[in-house]
């Protein structure tokens, strides 16, 4: 029985060394090598990426919504209260962007996006507005938070609203969204500073200046003008509003419009994905800015910094908002970095940042991308990060900016497919090996033997009920602690020449 388990279990371990490590490095190789990376385009990553990630964001975000889980989370639970929601934005804008795609001629989908992912525009549009989803702006703002600054939680409204508007056409809370859209813009502009608060004495301004892009987005849907406005919003960006880099700072105090803070990667990659819909000339100074004081190449890796050269400890840090700073390099600056590349025509940061993006996500045999999963909050958001390189990854340059083609693929990206792949090799020559030396060998001895098959049939049982339960996460893990088992005896070691 031992041997029968310890041969099953080698088996099991070459397919999901295959699953995991072999296919996610060749899917990778082959990756790179789409010209769309490089040039105006939708890769087809982004493709089939869409193709698998509809079906389980509309079944996620209906049931998030119906399980009324989001009602009772905390002020203080950042990634329960908000990713859902900017996931389902980002979602939508990947959509939009595929959606223009397909009109445009690319039909590399088989099924025009907004008819295929009906059910998920729908989806993630009402877990937006779902007002349980909002209980937490609430706590800060009250009764009156649709009508009270609150820039981030309107702005995804306004966002969601239109987006599924442009797509569908079929009328749905156009008056909420009407609403949205003027009275925020009339507070906007008649604020001192251009500037408006996310939650009380907290500015952001990379959000303001996304809440006006949703708006000129939304004039398109509505029928409205709202140029004027967003042409005096400018101020609030520039001038005494602007860092020493002369790049919008990161945190603002909304009532003064002084920065409280440097200029930040993850919040630059957001502005400079925004802005050229809204100041192309303005946008196109940030970009060269932006990339002047924050691109590095630097532990093989090429990339936006987090902090400008010379902000002590600022190279080995977490943040919510950053995620993981490594030797300088933002993760989300990076991340968010391919889109605002691609938005200015900078396929020459594009297409390095894109790469370094595809050979660390892992995709998987399934279609799903193993490490924005892990990530993301399992829990809440499970696929933020899967929306976010959707979205990155079909963002097309803005009307009119020049295209600057080039970039070359940083040494990280081979060090990352050589290192994933070869380690996959050897574990599989490894797990050969043992299962040819259980059917060749004699009955091994192990510990508690009876305990350890019953612990191993229990974990494989879990396994499959947890799979077919949707559960995939903990299927993997209660099956990789399956096949670790049975533990065997470790043999004594002869000595002398009986060995031999």
């Amino acid at each position: 029985m031992i041997r029968k388990i310890i041969c099953f279990n080698s088996l099991v371990i070459v397919l999901l060394l295959t699953f995991f490590f072999i296919y996610p490095a060749v899917r990778a190789t082959l990756d790179i090598r789409d010209p769309a990376l490089q040039q105006p385009g939708v890769p087809k990553v982004a493709w089939r990426l869409y193709r698998n990630l509809t079906p389980r964001y509309a079944t996620w975000a209906q049931a998030r919504v119906a399980q009324g889980h989001a009602e009772g989370l905390s002020t203080s639970d950042i990634s329960g209260t908000e990713w859902p929601l900017f996931g389902s934005v980002f979602y939508l804008w990947g959509i939009e962007n595929l959606q223009t795609a397909w009109d445009a001629g690319d039909h590399s989908a088989g099924a025009e996006p907004k008819v295929f992912a009906k059910e998920a525009i729908i989806a993630a549009s009402e877990l937006v507005i779902d007002p349980k989803h909002s209980a937490w702006v609430k706590k800060h703002w009250g009764e009156n938070y649709l009508h009270q600054e609150n820039v981030f939680y309107r702005m995804l409204v306004i966002a969601a609203l239109t987006s599924r508007e442009k797509l569908l056409h079929d009328g749905a809370h156009l008056d909420l969204l009407r609403d949205q859209v003027e009275t925020f813009s009339k507070e906007l502009d008649e604020s001192k500073t251009g500037l408006l608060d996310d939650y009380p004495s907290q500015c952001y301004p990379g959000d303001v200046m996304a809440a006006l892009m949703c708006i000129k987005r939304a004039d398109v849907v509505l029928g409205t003008d709202h140029s004027k406005m967003i042409g005096r919003a400018l101020r609030g960006f520039t001038g005494a509003s602007a860092t020493r880099h002369q790049l919008p700072p990161y945190f603002a105090i909304a009532r003064t419009g002084i920065p409280a803070s440097e200029a930040r990667g993850c919040a630059n990659s957001y502005m400079c994905l925004t802005s050229p819909e809204l100041w192309p000339t303005q946008a196109k100074l940030w970009y060269e800015l932006y990339d002047r004081f924050f691109w590095q190449q630097r532990l093989t890796f090429a990339g936006y910094r987090e902090y400008p050269r010379g902000v002590q400890n600022s190279d080995w840090i977490v943040d919510v908002d950053a995620g993981p700073v490594i030797g300088g390099h933002g993760v989300a600056a990076c991340a968010f970095g391919v889109g605002a590349a691609r938005k200015n025509g900078r396929f020459d940061r594009a297409y390095p940042l894109a790469t370094e993006m595809l050979v660390t996500i892992g995709e998987l045999p399934n279609g799903v991308l193993a490490v924005p999963r892990l990530l993301s909050n399992l829990s809440d958001a499970p696929m933020l990060g899967e929306a976010a390189i959707l979205w990155q990854l079909s963002i097309q340059p803005e009307k009119g900016f020049v295209l600057k083609r080039g970039g070359s693929i940083p040494t990280y990206v081979y060090i990352v497919l050589v290192a994933v792949f070869l380690f996959g090799v050897w574990r599989i020559l490894d797990a050969i090996w043992k299962f040819r030396e259980a059917l060749h060998s004699p009955e091994p001895t192990v510990w508690v033997p009876k305990f350890q098959v019953i612990a191993w049939v229990c974990f494989l049982l879990a396994a499959v009920a947890a799979f077919a339960t949707r559960h995939e996460m903990i299927g993997i893990i209660a099956l990789i602690i399956g096949v670790m088992l049975p533990v065997t005896k470790r043999e004594k070691r002869p000595t002398g020449t009986e060995g031999w």
